[in-house]
């Protein structure tokens, strides 16, 4: 899908499923968002959550001047109606705020998906002051067990659907070095296996909405569901690979070749 078309399906989807990330993410053993949030507790300064959805990380950094932006007013509706806030409606590529002026970034599953996505890393770094953090989580493809694997082709299957189509790929497992290549100092990249719990009808069919899935059709998304039901029981689990990448924006610019 070209830009236009990626950031209509976007904005329909999270008009339609406020919150679904952290729905799906409240099925894991373990939060992802209190990992996420890990290198960003003590930030001086704000610490701004870029496409923040429903804001799951408000409330693992109590003790933060946080603040969110979203460009889903039906996700903010949601950040609101859990308390969570400063919320700020505003897209990636132009956050309203000063040059220099925050402290971190927190970006939370948008990198793949944000468009376009060098003017929101040109965003990132124009308003994070030198020596500021971003930290980010994103899906990765690796680390997968065989069983892991095979229970992602049976989801996939159900869907009929090969992959999700990202529109910034790269921004996953080649975060790190496109980070470095914006002029990103990378102090982390890891990553880590989740589990998500799929026993029930209700968790196989928020697993089906959670994805990424333009072409999906109402009625393959219902047959869809209808599948998975059948497959999810009381020990059913599905891996979830995630990475984490911690960078610093340098607190000088690297000096200019001279003319």
């Amino acid at each position: 899908m070209d830009e236009p078309d990626w950031r209509r399906f976007i904005t329909a989807y999270h008009q339609a499923h406020p919150g679904i990330t952290e729905q799906l993410f409240s099925l894991s053993d373990v939060s992802p968002y209190a990992w996420l949030a890990e290198p960003l507790r003590g930030t001086e300064g704000v610490v701004l959550d870029l496409a923040c959805g429903s804001a799951p990380t408000r409330a693992e950094l109590p003790d933060a001047d946080w603040a969110g932006i979203d460009l889903s007013a039906a996700e903010l509706a949601e950040a609101a109606r859990r308390g969570r806030g400063p919320l700020v409606r505003a897209a990636a590529d132009a956050i309203p705020a000063a040059s220099a002026s925050v402290g971190a970034v927190c970006a939370a599953m948008c990198l793949p998906v944000v468009t376009p996505l060098p003017q929101a890393l040109g965003e990132i770094r124009r308003v994070l002051r030198p020596g500021g953090t971003l930290a980010a989580l994103v899906p990765s493809q690796s680390g997968l067990s065989p069983s892991g694997m095979l229970g992602w082709v049976r989801v996939m299957a159900a869907l009929r659907a090969v992959r999700q189509p990202w529109p910034n790929p790269q921004a996953r497992d080649g975060l790190a070095a496109l980070l470095r290549a914006t002029g990103f100092r990378v102090r982390a990249d890891e990553r880590r296996v989740f589990t998500l719990a799929i026993g029930s009808a209700d968790s196989a069919a928020l697993l089906a909405d959670a994805l990424y899935l333009p072409g999906l059709t109402q009625d393959r998304a219902r047959a869809a569901k209808r599948s998975l039901a059948r497959w999810a029981d009381s020990g059913r689990c599905l891996e979830l690979p995630l990475r984490r990448v911690v960078a610093d924006l340098p607190t000088e610019r690297p000096s200019q070749e001279p003319i």
